[in-house]
């Protein structure tokens, strides 16, 4: 199983070890892609501090990351399982999984990022800003610019088993399951069920709906499941729990999609 990850906007503070080594990267398919994008955001932070904050989408409150960008090359990495934090990891909880869960988890996660392209947990890496949606100067939209290296990539990581899809769009941009591999992929929404004058409302809440996909994979790496494909999935879901309502794909090429429904909010 192959689970896809959006990366978390707000991240800890880099390590105090050795720098960046990108050749060291997960994925070597995608060095060439990633030295591009780190030559480029680096000299853009460099030259001209008001250009990088625009490009960026970054307010004067968050000026500081231009000059965190700035020294990628020589700040100290640490394993991108510690460098993303916020709802989702918070929920996911890598760092108190189990020794077998935590093998698990490196083995499965993969955590997307505009400046890396896609990274395992165990990777090293230091904190930097730049989101899916940039488009540098150079090299244009960032989503764009990883197709390519993606394409052959991806397939190779996701091998023959289930790719569990949990990006937001803006990263599901980068790499979107074609063929036979999209028939093997499930994505996941979660709805808040609510009970509204005798009626079922359904909604989807930004927060908790991260906060769920946390659990739910925290919960899949502590059971040690190993669903083979989505039909597979949406039973190991039921037996951590949840509710679960499938789609499957209505022709070939198409992903599967999960809703997720929950009852309260958490």
């Amino acid at each position: 199983m192959l689970v896809l990850l959006p990366p978390s906007e707000g991240k800890a503070a880099s390590g105090r070890g050795a720098p960046l080594k990108p050749e060291a990267l997960s994925l070597p398919a995608l060095t060439t892609a990633r030295t591009q994008v780190l030559d480029e955001l680096v000299e853009l932070c460099l030259a001209d501090e008001e250009k990088a904050r625009d490009v960026l989408g970054l307010s004067e409150g968050l000026r500081d990351e231009v000059a965190k960008n700035a020294g990628l090359r020589t700040a100290g990495a640490r394993p991108a399982g510690e460098i993303y934090t916020g709802v989702l990891y918070d929920a996911l909880g890598l760092a108190t999984l189990d020794a077998a869960a935590r093998r698990r988890a490196r083995k499965s996660l993969l955590v997307f990022s505009g400046l890396w392209g896609a990274v395992r947990v165990d990777d090293r890496i230091p904190s930097y800003r730049c989101s899916m949606g940039v488009k540098l100067p150079g090299l244009g939209a960032l989503g764009a610019h990883w197709r390519a290296p993606m394409a052959t990539a991806l397939p190779e990581a996701a091998g023959d088993g289930l790719v569990l899809d949990l990006r937001s769009s803006a990263y599901a941009a980068a790499w979107r399951p074609k063929g036979e591999i999209a028939g093997r992929t499930a994505t996941v929404r979660v709805l808040h069920s609510q009970i509204v004058d005798g009626v079922e409302k359904r909604s989807v809440v930004s927060h908790f709906n991260k906060a769920t996909k946390g659990r739910i994979v925290r919960g899949l790496l502590e059971a040690g499941a190993a669903p083979k494909d989505p039909a597979d999935l949406v039973g190991a879901l039921r037996d951590l729990g949840y509710t679960v309502e499938a789609e499957a794909p209505d022709r070939p090429g198409k992903a599967w999609a999960l809703d997720v429904v929950v009852t309260e909010i958490h």
